[in-house]
Formats: C-alpha cells, sequence, structure tokens
C-alpha cells in the first residue's frame, strides 16, 4: 500500500461524460508513477447512464443512434496521449453476451430480448444503452489499481467553496467532501424559464390550462394532457418525438403492419390530439439506411487542413461568409460524386465531365443550377441545400388539408431518399456533412472568429442545421409519424408557427402557409431548453458563477457584442476562467455547457471522436495538477521538520 498521501478528486455528474473522463483517469494514472487518487462521483443517479441515460425510463425511448456506431472505448484511431484501452461497441457487447463470450453483466429480464435481438441497424433503448454504460462503469471500478480508490456518492452537489486552497463541495444533505480538485460534468443542466415561457405559464395557470416548458422529455408530467385533448406541439425535432411515442404507444395504441405493408395505428383511445408546428414545420429528417455505392472522392473544398490553412490566414473570420460556402461546395461535391460514379443511368454525362464544369461554380448559384437540371434529369436526385434547410419556404396552400397531405408526401420522399439504394447519394450528403464537422472542430476555437459568428452560427444555426439533416430519428419514427397523421392523432400545422393567447383563455397557433387556426388549451414546448449557464437551475453553476469563480463566455468585436450562454474554460485543459480573466488551477468542466467544442452524445467507433481527445486532455490536465498537489504537500511537510 502506498504512503504516499493521496490527492482528493470530486467528479460532479457521473453520466457518459464524467466516467469517460474517470476511465482516462484510470488509463494515465496507471503509467504515471505516484500517482495516488481518491476519486469521488456525485450523481443523484447511477453512475454510467446518469440522468439522460438511466435505466428508469420508458422502455419506449431509443437511441438516434445505431448500436455499431456507439462506443465507450478508445480504439487505434484515437490520437490521444494517453494509452489506448479498448473495448467493445454497444452492439459487440451485445454479441459478447448472446455468444458467452462477456459474462459479467447481470441483464434484467425485460432486457434479455433486447439484447437477443439486437443486430447492425438497430436502434437499441435508452434503457439497453444504460445497462451498457453501467457494464462500462462496472469494469472501470473492477480494474482499479491499488493506487486509486473510487467512492459514488447517490446524491446532489448544491455548492463548492474553498477554504485554505482546498475545495468544499457540498451535498444537498449537508455532508461535504472536501477535495483538492474538483471537475464538473454536470451534461445537460436545466436552465430558468425565459420571459416567454414564464408569461404562458402564467397565463396558462390563470385559466386553468395545460403548459409544459422546454424540459428534457422523459422528465416532462405528461398526465395533464388527456384523451382527447388539443395539444399544440412547438417543436417537431427529437423532443417532439420522443414526446409523441409517450403520448401514443406509451399510452397504449399499436402499430401494426396492412397487407400492403403500410404501417398503420390503431388508437387506445387514451391519446390527446397533436398539433405540431416549428420554425421549419417539417420533422428532421430520418437515419440513413443506405450505403455508399462508389469510393469516397478525395476533399476537394473543405478538409480540416484546409480548415486550417484558411484559419491561418484570417484576420476576421466568419462561418456563413467563410467557411460555409466551402463546406457547402465541399457536401455538394461528394453527393454528386456518388449520383454520377455510383448511379450513372441516373444522369447524363459522366463524373469527369461534371466536375470539370463543378469545380469553378458558386455552390447557391444560378449557373450551377443550370448545370445540375442539365444533366440530372430526375428532381428527386437534384441536392439543393438552401431548399433542404428550408423545405416550406415558397409554399402555398389552401387549407389544412392540403397542408396534411403535402407533409406526408414530404415525409415519405424523405424516407425513400433515405433508404432505397438508389438514393445513396443521400448517404454522401450524411457522410459528408459528418466530415465537415470534425474538420470545423479543429478550428472552432480559433481566435479569429467573428464575435457574430461565434454566437448566431457556430453556437445556434450550425449546430441546428446539422442535427436537422444529420441527427434526426430512426426511419421507424418517421414512419410511425405517417401512421398518426393518416388516424388523425397527429396534425401539422405548418412553418413560421406562432403561438399567441386569445381574451377567453386559450392558445392560438398559426401558421403562414395555410388560413387556419388551431386553438387548444394545451401547450408543450417540445425543445430542449437553450444552453444559458447564466440562467441555470443547478446549484453548483449557479454558486460559481454569482460568486466570479466562473465566468459566462461573452464575445465582442467592433460589430457585435453578446454570449454563447457557455461556461467559459480555458481552451486545451477545461479549467474554469473565473470573472477575472484567470483560470482556476483546481477547478475543471467539460460538457455540452462549456465553450470547449462540441463533441456529441457519444462515439463513434474507429473515428478519433473529439470527445475521447477531449476526455484524455482533461484527465491529463488534472493528473499533472494532482502531481502538483503532492509536491505542495510535500514542501509543507519539509517546511515542518
Amino acid at each position: 500500500m502506498s504512503t504516499v498521501p493521496a490527492t482528493v478528486l470530486v467528479i460532479i455528474g457521473a453520466g457518459p461524460r464524467g466516467v469517460g473522463v474517470l476511465e482516462r483517469l484510470v488509463a494515465g494514472a496507471e503509467e504515471s508513477a505516484g500517482t495516488v487518487l481518491d476519486i469521488h462521483l456525485i450523481d443523484p443517479h447511477p453512475p454510467g447512464g446518469g440522468r439522460i441515460w438511466r435505466m428508469a425510463q420508458s422502455e419506449l425511448l431509443t437511441l438516434n443512434s445505431q448500436a455499431e456506431d456507439v462506443t465507450m472505448f478508445t480504439d487505434e484511431s484515437c490520437t490521444i496521449g494517453g494509452p489506448i484501452r479498448p473495448g467493445p461497441s454497444l452492439l459487440q457487447w451485445a454479441e459478447g453476451i448472446r455468444t458467452g463470450r462477456i459474462v459479467d453483466v447481470v441483464v434484467p429480464e425485460g432486457l434479455r430480448s433486447q439484447i437477443d435481438t439486437l443486430r447492425e441497424g438497430s436502434f437499441p433503448t435508452r434503457q439497453l444503452q444504460s445497462l451498457y454504460l453501467d457494464w462500462f462503469y462496472s469494469r472501470i471500478i473492477g480494474a482499479l489499481p491499488e493506487s486509486i480508490a473510487v467512492t459514488a456518492h447517490a446524491g446532489l452537489a448544491v455548492d463548492v467553496t474553498e477554504r485554505d486552497g482546498r475545495q468544499l463541495v457540498t451535498l444537498a444533505d449537508g455532508s461535504v467532501v472536501v477535495a483538492d480538485i474538483v471537475l464538473l460534468a454536470l451534461g445537460h443542466i436545466e436552465s430558468g424559464p425565459e420571459q416567454e415561457h414564464l408569461g404562458l405559464a402564467e397565463f396558462a395557470a390563470r385559466h386553468d390550462l395545460a403548459y409544459l416548458p422546454p424540459a428534457y422529455t422523459a422528465d416532462a408530467d405528461l398526465s395533464r394532457l388527456g384523451a382527447g385533448q388539443t395539444v399544440i406541439v412547438r417543436g417537431m425535432g427529437l423532443a417532439a418525438v420522443d414526446l409523441i411515442v409517450l403520448l401514443t404507444e406509451g399510452r397504449g395504441g399499436r402499430f401494426r403492419r396492412s397487407d400492403e405493408g403500410l404501417l398503420e395505428y390503431r388508437p387506445s383511445g387514451r391519446e390527446p390530439r397533436l398539433f405540431l408546428g416549428s420554425r421549419r414545420g417539417v420533422p428532421y429528417h430520418s437515419k440513413i439506411a443506405s450505403r455508399l455505392i462508389a469510393p469516397r472522392p478525395e476533399r476537394r473544398f473543405f478538409s480540416a487542413d484546409i480548415a486550417r490553412h484558411l484559419e491561418r490566414g484570417a484576420i476576421r473570420l466568419s462561418l456563413r461568409e467563410d467557411v460555409w460556402p466551402l463546406i457547402a461546395k465541399e457536401i455538394l461535391w461528394a453527393y454528386y460524386h456518388e449520383l454520377f460514379v455510383g448511379h450513372p443511368d441516373r444522369v447524363s454525362a459522366d463524373w469527369a465531365t461534371f466536375a470539370e464544369r463543378f469545380v469553378p461554380l458558386e455552390w447557391d448559384g444560378d449557373d450551377l443550377r443550370r448545370l445540375v437540371d442539365g444533366l440530372v434529369p430526375d428532381p428527386l436526385d437534384r441536392l439543393d441545400l438552401a431548399r433542404l434547410d428550408r423545405p416550406l419556404v415558397g409554399v402555398s396552400l389552401a387549407t389544412s388539408g392540403d397542408l396534411q397531405r403535402h407533409l406526408r408526401d414530404y415525409i415519405r420522399t424523405d424516407l425513400l431518399l433515405r433508404s432505397d439504394p438508389q438514393h445513396s447519394a443521400t448517404f454522401a450528403l450524411f457522410s459528408s456533412l459528418l466530415s465537415c464537422l470534425f474538420d470545423l472542430g479543429t478550428i472552432v476555437d480559433s481566435p479569429a472568429w467573428t464575435a457574430r459568428s461565434l454566437v448566431e452560427d457556430l453556437g445556434r444555426w450550425w449546430p441546428n442545421f446539422f442535427s436537422y439533416v444529420a441527427s434526426g430519428p430512426p426511419a421507424q419514427r418517421l414512419e410511425e409519424l405517417l401512421a398518426l397523421s393518416e388516424a388523425g392523432i397527429v396534425r401539422f400545422v405548418g412553418a413560421e408557427m406562432t403561438v399567441e393567447t386569445d381574451a377567453i383563455g386559450r392558445f392560438v397557433a398559426r401558421s403562414p402557409l395555410v388560413r387556419s387556426d388551431v386553438v387548444a388549451d394545451a401547450l408543450v414546448e417540445a425543445r430542449l431548453p437553450p444552453i444559458d449557464v447564466g440562467n441555470t437551475l443547478d446549484p453548483v453553476m449557479a454558486s460559481l458563477l454569482r460568486r466570479g469563480i466562473g465566468s459566462v463566455e461573452r464575445v465582442a468585436d467592433e460589430d457585435f457584442a453578446g454570449t454563447t450562454g457557455r461556461l467559459l474554460v480555458r481552451s486545451g485543459d477545461a479549467r474554469l476562467v473565473a470573472a477575472d480573466g484567470n483560470a482556476h488551477p483546481r477547478l475543471f468542466a467539460v460538457g455540452p455547457y462549456t465553450s470547449a467544442p462540441f463533441v456529441g452524445a457519444f462515439s463513434r467507433p474507429g473515428t478519433n471522436a473529439v470527445s475521447f481527445q477531449e476526455n484524455d486532455r482533461v484527465a491529463r490536465a488534472i493528473l499533472a495538477q494532482a502531481a502538483e498537489e503532492r509536491n505542495l504537500v510535500a514542501v509543507r511537510a519539509e517546511s515542518r521538520l
């Protein structure tokens, strides 16, 4: 047993990000002589899944990632300083349990069938993901070296204060953990209601209406939404998908295949009537089932090298003006390469001819439009990125019935483009967009970005566009949405939907697409709250900000001033940056609420995932700080001799 005093580390938040950093700490400490750590995990929910991926939620809720695309383990693709510790993806883990290669898992009876049926292309339930994350955490704990101890506290951290250089972490039950270093891994932290939501909640209370503000859907109280009740749903993304699942199949309705193979919905009679609308007025695009036929083309217009070259030569950098045109051109390049090379029967020229004419043209210019129209006969094969982003712009419909038919046709077309092998160019669109996301990440922390681009483009438009195009629900969910629309359970309101209140105490939704208002006594904000740590409901975060220990990222130049709403952390090691601009030596933070690069929910195997790079970088910074703490202890001990 080591006589070296332990460095006490508290990790607040034991979800995937917290235990991901824990794994990197353990891996790195094994290579660091003299490292002795006493690690405390603090979370009201069990370690591994945390709040979002906890076991205690509906078995109907699924990931929007396929099982083979989810891993918690580093692999040979990772360019990290710490050691590689490979392990199974979610799919490989399930296969290992089925075949008996993995035996250290206690599978609840209700999940056994899910493991038995999980295959490539499956979208696992969040409960199954929770079991995988629990196993990942148990594997870490089971292989701890003697120099590391881990204690999990099932509680809520409410404050972090400092005394004599040590961090005092207070829990809701009044207990205190005294630490040398603290890592915040809070995940999706809740924000307080915005002014509009406060007004709507007050209106609802005054008129005895049902109003659900933005929240994680699995935590929302849906009991006030009654059978047959008209409910306006603002939002058509993943939160809306979860809401629809819980209010339909979750209330006893059932889907079945007709003799013709079409999905039909049989109501239970307990469902409300859901009226869906949003700014786009359409659901997120479904996940893609097709694969590439042609080999991937060489990157031509945007890549990591091009991004870094652009950043080095830029005094001011705007995403929409300087970078997006290159990304758009790269996406179109990949899309049409797959179409012309993989499906020569669908075009009227060869790839070389098209490519030569394509290269000098603007991505959104009339010349490119004429080139594509002349060589790509079927309009379904033509990619218009502006239309992809806002498909209902310019659409005018006479009646609500026309709108329902138009949206159902739109969804059917989307499912066709993302499942039929003849439209594998849509997979090239997805693949290229994903690569561009990773490559943009290499310069996302550049000081050259304009303040407006940081707030409006990188903070809002770009992640929203990416999620809408490339991170939507499984195709099954859109097929179910069609069936629910046909059954009259779901109706579409349209694009640019607004919600107002009327004089007699009701919610009113309308869209400029049709002259038809929806009047309801229930309104659900089917979207996650925007990231705004300055308005956080998390007590630890609020306390640190109030005392100036942490700060909200603020940006300003001669044209724009604003805030990204994120906690400011130092690039490279994720230390909290205080209000005076200094980085705290012993407080670190990781997660989507920080100014660090976006890393996504989970890592895809073999992609040198950004999340592993960030976790490893932060872990190594913590280990370096732990070494410094040991040196300080040694110096104090010598001074007392």
